[in-house]
């Protein structure tokens, strides 16, 4: 994917500097690494909260990337992806230094819960934190004054909320030439353009000149193997784009659409109450005017069952899991596809099911 006027992030002829990584209260040096519990609060009895933090520094010059997961404490997938790019892939030749932090929310990981259990509050809407402001802010501050702002890119991992699911996918500022670049290398098929709420962290780590995505795979409260295997690809990939790992390959999709205009992707909402019978699955390519799902009543009344069809062709990105909604919950995410990208699609999905009926 690198062109030869777009070097490695940190890589040049010259051999440039390569220090330690230093946060408030130690230091991580060339060829070292450390697993750190830093403390960023306190608990009502006055006890430390403490989130994990690996540090690699490889002997070598090159980017410093951090990987982040479980800013919401039930999204489990991100922490088995950063945990074994910590502690499990060979960074004997490592080009720079990751910064690994599995769980970033700990008391809401703790509560197996999404936000702070402190008055409710969102740690991914409180970035870049304050010092002397709420509990919250407080911990967003530390996190990113330590932790964030001395690195050059960053990859957040998150899930779905409880009750819906996601296909793996970047959303990404791509108006930011080196998000952009990151986004496309970390080579997921779908990719959702644009900058994000104010207080996440990929907003505000991107403007704080740290470029940063987020990575959206699966729902809350489970591991799936399958979709941190998937992100695991696109870490690998990364590392390669950015010379951290300059012996690795950076990984094509096979296909992929950027969703930039608001009228390329849409979220169905029930217009009635009641149970859900979903007829289409998370990642499921859609045509205009297909039924997506229908909404009975306990009953099943024929006169009462309202059918949500596709209001055009797509790739269906998020979808309920939870199957009984009131009028305006979300039902389904659904992205638009180009002409080419369908065609794409729909070749890829012939051949892997000609692959199945081969291993039957």
């Amino acid at each position: 994917m690198s062109d030869a006027d777009d070097p490695p992030l940190g890589g040049s002829d010259s051999e440039p500097m390569h220090g330690a990584f230093t946060y408030n209260g130690g230091r991580v040096d060339p060829g070292e690494s450390a697993n750190i519990r830093y403390g960023i609060s306190e608990t009502y009895l006055g006890d430390p909260v403490r989130i994990p933090v690996t540090v690699i520094n490889g002997e070598h010059p090159g980017p410093t990337v951090f990987l982040s997961a479980a800013a919401h404490g039930d999204e489990l997938n991100g922490i088995e992806v950063v945990r074994e790019v910590a502690h499990d892939w060979d960074h004997s030749d490592l080009h720079g230094t990751l910064v690994c932090m599995p769980v970033m929310n700990v008391p809401g990981f703790l509560a197996q819960e999404r936000y702070l259990p402190i008055y409710d509050r969102d740690l991914n809407r409180s970035f870049p934190g304050r010092e002397g402001s709420t509990s919250a802010r407080r911990m967003a501050h530390r996190i990113f004054t330590n932790f964030i702002e001395p690195c050059d890119l960053g990859l957040d991992f998150h899930t779905s909320t409880r009750g819906r699911t996601n296909m793996l996918h970047v959303r990404a500022n791509m108006d930011d030439p080196t998000v952009e670049r990151l986004a496309y290398a970390f080579s997921s098929n779908v990719v959702i353009a644009g900058e994000g709420p104010s207080g996440t962290l990929r907003r505000e780590a991107t403007a704080a000149d740290v470029p940063t995505i987020t990575i959206e795979m699966g729902e809350a409260h489970r591991f799936q193997r399958s979709l941190i295997d998937r992100a695991l690809t696109g870490v690998a990939s990364v590392l390669a784009e950015f010379g951290l790992h300059p012996e690795s390959s950076v990984h094509w999709p096979g296909w992929r659409t950027v969703i930039e205009a608001d009228d390329e992707k849409t979220w169905l909402r029930a217009d009635a109450g009641g149970i859900v019978d979903m007829k289409r699955g998370r990642g499921a390519l859609v045509e205009e005017g297909e039924a997506i799902c229908t909404i009975t009543n306990p009953f099943k009344e024929e006169d009462d069952i309202v059918t949500v069809n596709a209001p055009f062709t797509g790739l269906i990105v998020g979808v309920l899991e939870n199957p009984v909604v009131y009028p305006g919950n979300p039902l389904c995410h659904l992205v638009g596809l180009s002409p080419d990208t369908h065609t794409a699609l729909e070749r890829e999905r012939t051949v892997e099911q000609s692959r199945e009926q081969l291993r039957r």
